[in-house]
């Protein structure tokens, strides 16, 4: 069976099992993406680890599509990528947070124990709530960070900086003393580059 339609036949069955939790199927570049309804994303994961066996979860990451060209849909997304090993097929899964500005959507770590870390993640980088995770907390910035780093309205440049400071004896915050400067590339050439004649 070719890849294509390997691809459609896990697509109807998707469609079988998954039926009107889906809100749209794309195959592309040799990938089965399926968007699924954000009410129903716990039901979903069981039903894809249980019944369709995507038993592995890769990976978790979260989007932020509010400067995407040509975007009219919901702005936070949480994608998944699944690997079922006994049938050696993969899937990516796309969930949208229904509210853009308080972006919410249920934990799978009863499901996939191993998301747990990937949530956490995309809470600290993206402001993205999971429901139900049993320790919802900052993995990479700092516990005082102000804001989420990889939306795309985040300041290139930061809003604090911190340091150590010898005298207090512990980290301190300031803020950013960079000033925001544009960089344009120069490009410097010798004065006859380019010419297809020798000069003598």
């Amino acid at each position: 069976m070719s890849t294509s339609s390997s691809l459609e036949a896990l697509s109807q069955t998707m469609t079988g099992v998954l039926g009107d939790a889906i809100l749209s199927q794309t195959i592309r570049l040799n990938e089965l993406t399926v968007t699924v309804r954000a009410d129903q994303w716990l039901t979903v994961a069981r039903h894809l680890r249980d019944t369709l066996k995507f038993e592995q979860l890769i990976d978790l990451c979260g989007v932020d599509y509010s400067t995407y060209q040509g975007w009219a849909g919901r702005r936070f997304c949480v994608v998944v990528h699944l690997l079922s090993v006994i049938h050696n097929r993969r899937v990516r899964i796309k969930v949208f947070a229904e509210d853009d500005n308080q972006p919410l959507v249920d934990s799978v770590v009863s499901v996939w124990p191993v998301v747990n870390w990937f949530e956490r993640e995309a809470f600290d980088l993206f402001g993205i709530v999971f429901n139900g995770h049993p320790d919802l907390r900052r993995i990479l910035t700092d516990y005082g960070f102000v804001g989420h780093p990889f939306r795309k309205d985040f300041p290139i440049s930061g809003n604090v900086e911190m340091r150590y400071d010898p005298e207090l004896k512990r980290v301190i915050y300031e803020p950013v003393s960079i000033l925001p400067r544009e960089i344009v590339p120069r490009t410097i050439r010798p004065e006859h580059y380019g010419d297809t004649e020798r000069h003598g």
